[in-house]
Order: C-alpha cells, then sequence, then structure tokens
C-alpha cells in the first residue's frame, strides 16, 4: 500500500540532510525546499547544527514525530535511524536513496530484509532502497535528474531505475512531453512496480494521468500488474512499459518443444498483451512512444503524410506502410482542386509534398483538407523543418491552432531542432510535443495502434467449462512421481481434463499385442514409452496394418535403448497442431499454440499467452499465427475449427491452473479436421517443487 505519508507528507526529515550540493542529502534537500513543499521540514545531521537553514538534529531520537523519512546516508546507518522513526516517531513512510543493499550481496540483502521488516511493521511505506527518490506535486523527493514542473495531464513513470529515470526526464523534456508524476522504485524491497500500478488504479479520478510509463527489471507480482493495468485500461488510460532482462542467457537442454520455445521474452510479450501495454524495447522508443500517447488517441490506422521536404516524407511513408500503418493514396476532384493551391512541383497524392516554398497557408490549407474532404484519412504526420533561412515560429503557431481546432489527431514532426531551435521552444511552450524524427515515429505510432484491449476475464468464460474432474486431476498429481508421467497416467490425466487425446493401450509383453490390436482396430501407430525424445531414437512407427506387422514393430521398439514397453494408438489423419505451457518463473504458466510439424520445430510459427487463457484470447492466439490460413482450409486442406482449437487451448490452460506441478506439457501433434481435433502425444513433467 502507498501511504499518503510519501506522496504528500505534512512533516519530514531527511536523514543525511547536507549543506554540501555535491552530497544526496544536500541536493535532495535543495530540491524538496525549491519544489514547494509546504510542510515542515527536519534535518538530522550529527556534524552540523544548522542546514540551509533549518535546525539540525543530532540523532532519531531527539527529533520530534515526523510522518516521512528520506535516507541520504550509507546503508550502515540507515536501520540505526529508521527503527526508532517507525517505533518511537511514529514515521509511516520512509524512502531510502542509499545503496549498499541486496544489489552488493547477501549480506546487503539481509540488511534490506531488517529494513523492509521494520517498516512493514508499523503498516509503513518503502521506497528503495538504491533509488534516486520521487517526484510529486509540492514533494520533489528526488536527489538526481531534472525537477521538472508537474502538471495533472502528464503522465505518471515508474522506474525500477533511478539512472532510467534521469536519462528519460533528460531526453523526454526537451520534445515537450510532461510528468503528472515520476517514482524511481530501486531495489523494490517493499514496493515495485507493480504496487505503484496498484495505487495509480486505485487512486485513480478523472483528473487523473491518462498516460502510464513504466520501466520493470523484475516481475515479482503479475497476477497484481494484470488486474491493475486491466482496470486503468477500462478507465481510459494507455500504458507503454520496458522490461529488461527478458533474454534467457546460455542454453539448457530443452525437454520439449515447448521448452525450446517459451523464452522469458515470450512471457514478456505474453504478460504485456494481457495487460493492455504496448512494448518498448529503448529509451528512445518509450520516450517517442510516451509522446504519441500525450496525443489523442488516433481512432484508426490510416495516415497522411504532409511535408515541404520529400525525402523525409517518402522515409516516412515507408516506415508507416513496413509497420503496417496504411498511407491510402489520395484522388479526385477534391485534390486536385487543392493541387491548384499549391505551387507547380507539388504533389497531394500522399505523401503531400507542397515543396520546400510552400507557406504556413498552404500548410493550412491541406489540413483543412485532410479534415473536411478525405474520409479515407484517420490522422496525418506533418513534417516541417527549415534551412535556416527565415523563422518558422509562425508555421508552429499553425500547426497549433490547427491542432486545437480540427477533429483528426496532428502528429508533428519538427527536425531542425538546431536552426529552429528557438521555434520548436517556443512550440512546446505552447503545450505541444513534438517528434525530431518521422521513421521513430512512424514505429511508434505502430506499436500504439497494433497495442489491442485487453481480452475479457477469463473466470466466467471458463464456469461453463465442465469437462474436467478436479479431484481426479489432484490425485494424479499427487499420485505421480518428479520427473515425466507414464503413458497411462498422462492419458488419464488429460481425459480428467477434458483435453481430447485418441484411443491408445500401453502393452509390455507381446501377448498383449493382438488384445490390443483387436480393441483399437487398423490402421495403428506404435510409439516406445521410456526415451523422451522419440522420434529421434527412431521410435515411433507409422500405418501398422496388421498383427504380425505389430509383433515385428514392438520387437524392434524394445531394443531402444531405455524402452519401458510401447503405445499402440489409433492412426487419425488431418492438419498437425501444436499446444504447449511451461512454467516460467516470474510470470507463472505461459501457453502456446501452433501448428505441428515443420510449423513448430523449424519455422517456431507459435503464439503465446499466459494462463489462464479464455476465449478472445485463446482466438486471437490462433489468428496471430503465420500459419493461420491453413488452418481455415488453406491450399486444398481440410479445415479445422478454430472454436474447438480455442477450446482445447483453455482447458490446457485450466489444466495448468489445477495443477501448478507442471512444470512443462507438450502435446505435439494434436491432428485437427473440423470439428474433430485429437492429441496423439504428449509429454508432462512434473516438478514439484516449483510450486
Amino acid at each position: 500500500m502507498i501511504r499518503d505519508e510519501i506522496i504528500n507528507p505534512r512533516s519530514i526529515v531527511v536523514v543525511g540532510g547536507s549543506n554540501d550540493m555535491s552530497k544526496p542529502g544536500g541536493t535532495a534537500l535543495r530540491n524538496i525546499i525549491n519544489g514547494g513543499y509546504r510542510g515542515e521540514i527536519l534535518v538530522l545531521n550529527p556534524r552540523e547544527k544548522s542546514v540551509m537553514g533549518l535546525k539540525s538534529y543530532p540523532d532519531a531520537e531527539s527529533l520530534p514525530q515526523v510522518e516521512c523519512a528520506i535516507f541520504a546516508v550509507p546503508s550502515v546507518y540507515v536501520l540505526q535511524n529508521a527503527e526508532p522513526l517507525a517505533l518511537k516517531k511514529n514515521t509511516k513512510g520512509f524512502i531510502v536513496y542509499s545503496a549498499g543493499f541486496s544489489e552488493t550481496g547477501a549480506e546487503g540483502k539481509a540488511l534490506e530484509e531488517r529494513l523492509t521488516g521494520i517498516v512493514t511493521s508499523v503498516n509503513g511505506t518503502l521506497i528503495g532502497p538504491n533509488c534516486t527518490g520521487l517526484l510529486f506535486p509540492g514533494f520533489a523527493a528526488a536527489f538526481a535528474g531534472p525537477t521538472p514542473e508537474l502538471v495533472p495531464d502528464g503522465a505518471d513513470f515508474v522506474s525500477a531505475s533511478g539512472a532510467v529515470a534521469v536519462f528519460t526526464l533528460e531526453r523526454a523534456l526537451p520534445m515537450g512531453i510532461r510528468f503528472a508524476s515520476v517514482i524511481a522504485v530501486g531495489n523494490s524491497a517493499q514496493c515495485g512496480v507493480e504496487d505503484i500500478v496498484q495505487h495509480w488504479d486505485e487512486s485513480f479520478i478523472d483528473s487523473s494521468s491518462h498516460v502510464k510509463l513504466l520501466y520493470i527489471e523484475q516481475i515479482k507480482k503479475p497476477d497484481l500488474l494484470i488486474k491493475h493495468c486491466r482496470s486503468l485500461r477500462e478507465k481510459g488510460c494507455r500504458i507503454a512499459a520496458i522490461k529488461a532482462g527478458s533474454t534467457e542467457a546460455g542454453s539448457r537442454a530443452a525437454m520439449s518443444h515447448t521448452g525450446a520455445l517459451a523464452s522469458p521474452d515470450i512471457a514478456v510479450d505474453s504478460l504485456f498483451r494481457k495487460c493492455g501495454i504496448t512494448r518498448c524495447f529503448g529509451r528512445e522508443e518509450f520516450i517517442y512512444t510516451a509522446g504519441v500517447l500525450m496525443h489523442r488517441k488516433a481512432p484508426g490506422k490510416k495516415f497522411a503524410v504532409i511535408t515541404h521536404a520529400g525525402g523525409p516524407g517518402v522515409m516516412a511513408v515507408d516506415a508507416l506502410s513496413h509497420n503496417g500503418i496504411n498511407v491510402p493514396q489520395i484522388e479526385g476532384p477534391a485534390s486536385e482542386r487543392l493541387k491548384q493551391e499549391l505551387y507547380n512541383g507539388s504533389s497531394v497524392a500522399n505523401p503531400i509534398d507542397f515543396i520546400g516554398t510552400g507557406t504556413a497557408e498552404q500548410l493550412g490549407k491541406i489540413l483543412d483538407f485532410i479534415d473536411n474532404d478525405v474520409p479515407e484519412i484517420d490522422s496525418s504526420m506533418v513534417i516541417f523543418g527549415t534551412p535556416g533561412l527565415f523563422d518558422v515560429k509562425h508555421v508552429y503557431n499553425l500547426i497549433d491552432e490547427k491542432m486545437k481546432s480540427l477533429h483528426k489527431q496532428v502528429f508533428p514532426v519538427l527536425p531542425s531542432t538546431m536552426l529552429a531551435s528557438e521555434a520548436i521552444e517556443h512550440f512546446i511552450k505552447l503545450g505541444r510535443v513534438y517528434f525530431p524524427d518521422e521513421v521513430l515515429l512512424a514505429k511508434s505510432l505502430a506499436a500504439v495502434s497494433n497495442t489491442k484491449t485487453p481480452f475479457p476475464g477469463v473466470a466466467d468464460l471458463n464456469a461453463d467449462m465442465k469437462k474436467r474432474d478436479t479431484v481426479k486431476i489432484k490425485k494424479i498429481i499427487e499420485a505421480a512421481p518428479d520427473g515425466f508421467l507414464k503413458p497411462e497416467s498422462i492419458r488419464k490425466l488429460l481425459y480428467s481434463a477434458g483435453i481430447p487425446h485418441a484411443r491408445a493401450l500401453s502393452v509390455s509383453t507381446p501377448d498383449e499385442i493382438k488384445f490390443a490390436a483387436a480393441a483399437l482396430g487398423f490402421p495403428l501407430a506404435m510409439k516406445v514409452s521410456g526415451p523422451v525424445h522419440k522420434s529421434d531414437a527412431g521410435g515411433v512407427k507409422l500405418n501398422i496394418s496388421s498383427a504380425d506387422e505389430a509383433l515385428e514393430v514392438y520387437s524392434s521398439l524394445m531394443k531402444i535403448n531405455g524402452a519401458a514397453g510401447v503405445v499402440m494408438q489409433q492412426m487419425i489423419r488431418g492438419t498437425e497442431l501444436f499446444i504447449g505451457g511451461k512454467h516460467e518463473p516470474g510470470y507463472g504458466h505461459i501457453i502456446l499454440c501452433g501448428l505441428g510439424g515443420i510449423f513448430v520445430e523449424t519455422l517456431k510459427d507459435i503464439s503465446a499467452g499466459i494462463v489462464p487463457v479464455g476465449m478472445d484470447e485463446a482466438l486471437d492466439m490462433i489468428r496471430r499465427l503465420r500459419g493461420y490460413e491453413l488452418i481455415k482450409g488453406a491450399r486444398g486442406k481440410a479445415r479445422v475449427s478454430e472454436e474447438k482449437f480455442a477450446e482445447i487451448i483453455i482447458q490446457v490452460s485450466s489444466l495448468l491452473e489445477e495443477a501448478p506441478e507442471i512444470k512443462e506439457i507438450d502435446l505435439n501433434p494434436f491432428i485437427g479436421t473440423g470439428e474433430l481435433i485429437q492429441s496423439v502425444d504428449c509429454r508432462i513433467f512434473i516438478d514439484k517443487n516449483k510450486v
């Protein structure tokens, strides 16, 4: 819980407050004073009698009651002051700049745990340690970076890294991007990014910022992030985030296709998709995306590019088109009339190039034309720089006025950051955000446009899925040792979970072959049980058409190293499909789907979601596959019911909820024709230590 004593304290103490501006305690105190803080300011510094005109106390015991403590001292001095503040001075807010905690190793981690315990014992809130602080209106409790004027319609920004927060502000502010609050959570000993998102959601009112920016290094509470991001999206907010550390260094022996394919990066994609977050991969992309979010939401993906410089216009069109944004050709009588208003050599086809000698008046006519006469255009990108021959302030004034009056959105690209720096500064003072580069803007426009509204919750969707037997599922899992489930247990588990599986029987002696064959019918498939990778060991034989052939195959399969028996199964034909699931630390279970065979093995054509998955999300996973047209029945193949496929994805998702002990499940392949989809091979790995 983010207490009010952190956001709006009536009294604060700066532990380590200093007259020396080269120290965090000096800079922080100066920022608090200059930032307009109206409450009582205390200083704890045993070496000073007075700091910046304020009385300095020698120790925590001598302080009066104080709501919030800011620590700018070495880590060894934090606990000796935090404990009396928490237990004797009724302090509930703790902002710890100090490094030397869990980021340094076991000793520092133990120190951090003691600090967290002290704060939690009094129901307090801890920001940090190892952070640069926070910026709220009237409370600039940060020691590093710029301290901008905060505005209600700016962006709320939370960062796991103080350096990223500082560098982001330094780059974003000159582009006109404004902020409502900035919080650097550092080590996130008690409060992480997820907790700040929860606070944003639970304290949201109509006048709150509708743009949320997140820099994340660790995800400790994915369910919390999903819940509150979805809620903020429902309230009209838009969210962009970077997740650092999303690749898996090194390699491991994959136990299944799922294990090989389900990487931490796929988990991030899946989580952000579930949250409705626009994912960014670097600071520049993050800042451009923030700038896009500060504009009104573009209603569609059809753009006009308006420029007086041909080259940037062409690059903008290429970048928009390559990233899924449509740049439709403009033609017809209205466009011909517009062309008559422009100088010779101008083009109105899109991009609209009104050449280097074009005027502000002509730009105004073009923007009015787009707004009134071109229904196939949703928004415009305007690129206007200068060769330095004249002041372009009047052009930027016109862009500002048109942005106020037009119905359609305008995104201004002002590339002359040196020659037109004064005009750009004037544009920013008008309250506008601008973009220096048209290609980076195009990529961010596409990323925002392609971010979908989060799918509906899955509780109601799964409530009517009555095919699973939760009691039997739990009994099977409880009885199973860690490691790969045996084929018979797999079949029982899939049956209990309502996951369709082709009929199969396990045999362990030649005498059982004829009975199994008679029960199943020909043709048959026979697979060795025991080895994990059956195909690699030559342990799969297909299209067996007689009992004698089955006996021969059984004999050859049992000679394979590690063979424990043979599974005999009905042969079924159709389109090969794939569903898998894997537990990813920090995220829970990821579920994958795709086409089987070469599509998953070589092309790695998969879609992923975070469990639990509902019908809308499952259908979206299927429709994002590059091979989706094959599921629909392209190139002479029989159609596979995507609704039935989605239903099975939900059943697998439900199984993973019921049995979190499943570390990996690999259903590969399913065979599908029309409404009939059945698994013909499955591997399940149990790890009860992961629960």
